[in-house]
């Protein structure tokens, strides 16, 4: 009886811990992810109020292969499906 009794003691001591440490520090933790919300919402709006140019930048251009098939041209083999 006497062990039961000190592990319901245990429990509420940690859950009173736990309930006096979530206190303090859960505030912090919700002005953290609504700050880091709100900036998200404004690097948004200001990509959708100066969208970048139109211009397109190539780095780099490979060589044609002249000896390669395009896609366009080949031969389809139809097939039957069989059970």
């Amino acid at each position: 009886m006497g062990e039961i009794l000190v592990f319901l003691l245990e429990i509420i001591l940690v859950l009173y811990i736990v309930k006096s440490v979530a206190r303090i520090f859960l505030p912090f933790l919700f002005e953290k992810v609504v700050n880091k919300a709100q900036q998200q919402a404004n690097q948004q709006r200001n990509y959708q109020n100066n969208p970048p140019s139109d211009k397109i930048k190539v780095d780099y251009i490979p060589q044609q292969n002249k000896n390669t098939v395009p896609d366009s041209v080949g031969e389809f083999v139809d097939y039957e499906e069989v059970k």
